[in-house]
């Protein structure tokens, strides 16, 4: 198979696709490796390394798309590259389509198999090419959030960690997920009081035998996310609904009680967020100001850290990038977790999540492919 590796050109985003020990794997097997020129530069690997390691390097994305049976990204196609796709197509990368309508009709409507790394899962029901991302984004969203709480960032101008003699501050961790409990590692390093809203109680359990009682764990509902937005110094939003929108829990009346100069991370904007007023934004603007509250909405909050993030996430793609190329479409048939990243396929919709979000036709994958 042809595999292609475009740079991506989402704003400010510097991760790429495929590392180099990605590219070996796929050359030792067979394959033909296409890399655009200077792809990998945002995460430190230079066109000789992936020459090394068996690819050929094209000189434009025009030349890799069009060169390609497989593209290998990182985030969704935008604007530019609407164009390059085509029917039969495999395009393996994050989509995250439920809150981007446009983007799976033109997905459908060019007849792209998308595999969306954001629904495959494991065994047990988790999301193995979504959890590397997720840590990132959730010990970034502290990183972040501390440093917006800055007066001359628009913040309130509070330590999260506090000092002696001044108490440390509220961090409100909404999501008990991967992203939650990376959030909280950090938050608790830095000394912050933090609090997790969560509604599966067998979780809280969990949380509160990992971190030894060192926070708090709530039941989500109206009254506590009401009671503690109103406390927050920093409130992060780590909700997560495989493949569909995100709930809104945090409505636009309850910035009214927040604080002011309070910061808001919402990790979920990738999935519409779970903030009402959530919309997303890039590393170029990344914040915005609502009822006196700061907004940290960054679609791609790991591309801030892409040396990290490009070698966490090729470390659980990779497999699956190989059985894509050694099998083609026969991978999908024969692995039921690698088919649940199957989002659209040949002009159908397959993922159940996206289709109820939009208000789609939803045709399962497992007719299309025909897996009995």
């Amino acid at each position: 198979m042809r595999v292609g590796i475009p740079k991506e050109i989402k704003d400010s985003e510097y991760r790429i696709g495929m590392i180099p020990a990605g590219v070996r794997a796929l050359t030792d097997d067979g394959h033909e490796v296409f890399v655009e020129a200077g792809a990998g530069l945002g995460s430190g690997i230079d066109d000789a390394e992936y020459v090394a390691a068996g690819a050929t390097i094209l000189p434009t994305a025009d030349e890799v798309w069009a060169t390609a049976d497989m593209i290998i990204k990182v985030k969704e196609p935008v604007g530019p590259e609407y164009a390059r796709m085509r029917a039969g197509q495999i395009l393996y990368t994050y989509l995250h389509l439920a809150p981007e309508p446009h983007l799976t009709d033109i997905l459908l409507e060019r007849g792209v198999t998308g595999i969306a790394y954001e629904t495959v899962t494991d065994c047990h029901g988790h999301l193995p090419l979504l959890t590397p991302m997720s840590e990132v984004a959730g010990r970034l969203a502290i990183q972040v959030g501390a440093y917006f709480l800055q007066r001359p960032n628009g913040g309130r101008g509070v330590l999260l960690g506090g000092v002696p003699g001044v108490p440390p501050s509220d961090v409100v961790i909404i999501g008990g997920g991967v992203v939650g409990i990376n959030a909280a590692k950090m938050a608790l390093g830095l000394g912050a009081r933090v609090t997790i809203l969560e509604t599966n109680l067998d979780r809280m359990r969990y949380l509160d035998d990992v971190f030894g009682g060192r926070l708090v764990t709530v039941a989500s509902n109206r009254h506590n996310v009401e009671i503690l937005t109103a406390r927050a110094d920093l409130l992060v939003g780590g909700v997560l609904v495989p493949g569909a929108s995100a709930p809104k829990i945090v409505t636009r009346d309850l910035l009214d009680g927040m604080k002011n100069g309070a910061v808001i991370v919402d990790v979920a904007v990738d999935q519409g967020g779970c903030v009402e007023t959530t919309h997303p934004t890039t590393h170029s603007e990344p914040t915005f100001e609502v009822d006196g509250v700061i907004h940290y909405c960054v679609a791609n909050m790991p591309g801030a850290v892409p040396r990290t993030s490009t070698f966490a996430l090729n470390n659980a793609t990779i497999p699956f990038a190989l059985a894509l190329a050694n099998k083609g479409l026969d991978a999908l048939r024969d692995d039921v977790h690698l088919r649940a990243g199957l989002n659209t396929f040949d002009g159908k919709l397959t993922c159940a999540a996206v289709a109820s979000s939009q208000q789609k036709p939803y045709t399962p994958a497992e007719e299309l492919l025909g897996v009995r």
